[in-house]
């Protein structure tokens, strides 16, 4: 279903010419048909869920990027990296707030009986079952590790 967003966005963008949006959204495309082409060897197709982590992938590489030139001084590559932000971030759900993503992480610790660190990954997949696309996992593994250590 996201795909089909992504596509009927891609012809749409084709039509208005604006190439920053054909050009990222075909890049979006190639990567979700290389995934495609890899899920194929194990298997198991790719889902929303899937998609959604690999758009947060893909705009977590270009702020990375963007933080890279910028100490370059490359202003132009700069605004380029963070108009494909923009777009590709239009297909990811809200992102949850730090005062949600606690919740969620005090939902899930409740759920899994996490009583250490070593329950971390029940805890993590527990809420990248629930909230893939809706949170930040680096963030999140962050505050899991706070919420059980303390």
């Amino acid at each position: 279903m996201l795909r089909d967003d992504i596509n009927k966005a891609l012809t749409e963008a084709m039509k208005a010419k604006n190439e920053r949006a054909v050009s990222t959204l075909r890049m979006v495309n190639a990567t979700l048909k290389n995934a495609d082409i890899e899920a194929r060897t194990t298997g198991k197709p790719l889902d929303d869920a899937a998609v959604l982590s690999i758009l947060q992938k893909m705009i977590k590489q270009r702020q990375e990027s963007v933080e890279l030139y910028q100490k370059g001084g490359r202003d132009d590559l700069v605004k380029q990296e963070q108009e494909e932000i923009a777009i590709i971030s239009g297909y990811l759900p809200q992102q949850m707030s730090e005062a949600e993503m606690k919740a969620a992480i005090d939902a899930a610790v409740a759920e899994t009986g996490a009583a250490g660190m070593k329950d971390m990954g029940k805890v993590i997949g527990v809420l990248r079952g629930k909230y893939a696309g809706q949170m930040d996992f680096g963030k999140a593994s962050a505050l899991v590790k706070a919420r059980l250590a303390g």
